[in-house]
């Protein structure tokens, strides 16, 4: 039972990233960025995410 919680738990903390990961809205370095910053910070770097990508226009 410890263990399906335990991965109940980590796919909740891994979710953003796999959002930000398979998301169109950025691409290449920036993607990295994102991806880096919310191992780093966290949900709060998703939230961001999610209000500011992309950072540049094409």
């Amino acid at each position: 039972m410890e263990l399906i919680v335990l991965l109940f738990y980590a796919f909740i903390w891994l979710l953003p990233l796999l959002m930000i990961a398979n998301s169109s809205k950025t691409s290449g370095s920036e993607k990295l960025a994102w991806i880096l910053a919310m191992l780093f910070i966290s949900w709060g770097a998703w939230i961001f995410y999610i209000l500011l990508a992309p950072l540049k226009k094409n």
